[in-house]
């Protein structure tokens, strides 16, 4: 799939929805090859491609930035987050650097709704129960699981996101909490009672949505001890990095009941997935789907597209992040 070649010349290692590939190529010459090695691709077309656009299937270390072909001044991340690029190669080198911010919020909310819903309402019981034909009709004790109508929803992560999640968690009738490293302004904490550590906040909610980055801070913070330390009866959601949690401290409180059900998206070392879960008929789990919507990949497309063609023009940008 290519377009004129008076236009920035872009290579696209890795498979996007075709509506993204046809805006791409309405802007772009962009040769598009899903799977690709880029390096041993763009040496071997004998093209000089100037922009790289790469998806989370395809990291970038220092070694794979050292053998871009020089031409490469750019790359587009169709990701929100940075961690399978090496910045200081690229910085090096000094290639530009963009991705999608801004664009995932209103997906990635409803799937944490979606997986707060699931895991308490026991969806995965249910699930499994009307698909094997094992359903034998309503009864007053069948799968009774918590409602979240007056529940305290504790956010761990109140940026863009969590205060998206937040905006919907009312609506169910939740009163809502959240822990981040300094309190937010009143207007955007709308409310909502503050907690400067995880641990503390832990104690005094039903349930938690995990909405936090991956750092040196955050990952391995649900632990053991931050579980004891839980309410009991705690449901967890993660919508945010899957390293944030230690699965086997995790695992053994879903097991003991001090976690009551978790709502999981995504997972340290995804795609491979701790198999004890799968054991565990309290927990909810999709396959990194957060910000899976037709709507929400056309707009990480166009706003790739307007970071680059504002580079090129030697405009500012607002996602280019090096």
């Amino acid at each position: 799939m290519s377009a004129p070649s008076d236009k920035l010349r872009l290579f696209v290692a890795s498979p996007l929805p075709e509506e993204v590939n046809r805006d791409l190529c309405a802007h772009f010459a962009a040769t598009i090859v899903p799977g690709a090695d880029p390096v041993a691709a763009m040496h071997a077309s004998g093209i000089e491609y100037e922009a790289l656009l790469v998806g989370v299937d395809c990291p970038l270390d220092a070694a794979v930035i050292g053998g871009l072909p020089p031409s490469i001044r750019a790359i587009a991340t169709f990701s929100v987050g940075l961690d399978r690029i090496d910045l200081k190669a690229a910085a090096a080198r000094g290639i530009a650097v963009f991705n999608t911010p801004d664009v995932l919020d209103d997906a990635v909310a409803e799937v944490a709704m979606l997986l707060l819903l699931g895991a308490a309402r026991r969806a995965t019981e249910s699930i499994d129960l009307i698909r094997s034909r094992r359903w034998s009709g309503w009864t007053a004790t069948q799968l009774n699981g918590v409602q979240l109508t007056g529940k305290t929803l504790g956010i761990f992560g109140m940026g863009r996101i969590g205060r998206k999640i937040a905006g919907l968690a009312r609506a169910f009738g939740m009163t809502i909490a959240y822990s981040n490293r300094r309190p937010l302004e009143p207007a955007l904490a709308a409310g909502a009672r503050y907690f400067g550590r995880l641990n503390d906040m832990v104690g005094e909610v039903d349930c938690v949505v995990l909405a936090a980055p991956s750092s040196t801070e955050t990952r391995g913070i649900v632990d053991a001890g931050l579980l004891a330390a839980a309410k009991p009866g705690l449901i967890v959601v993660n919508i945010g990095r899957g390293d944030l949690i230690r699965d086997e401290d995790l695992i053994d409180a879903l097991e003991s009941g001090q976690v009551r059900a978790a709502g999981l998206d995504v997972f340290a070392g995804e795609p491979q997935v701790n198999p004890r879960y799968f054991e565990l008929a309290n927990v909810f789990m999709l396959p990194h789907i957060g910000s899976s919507t037709i709507e929400t990949r056309r707009a990480m497309g166009r706003i790739l597209i307007a970071g680059l063609e504002s580079w090129r023009d030697g405009r500012a940008s607002p996602n280019r992040v090096l």
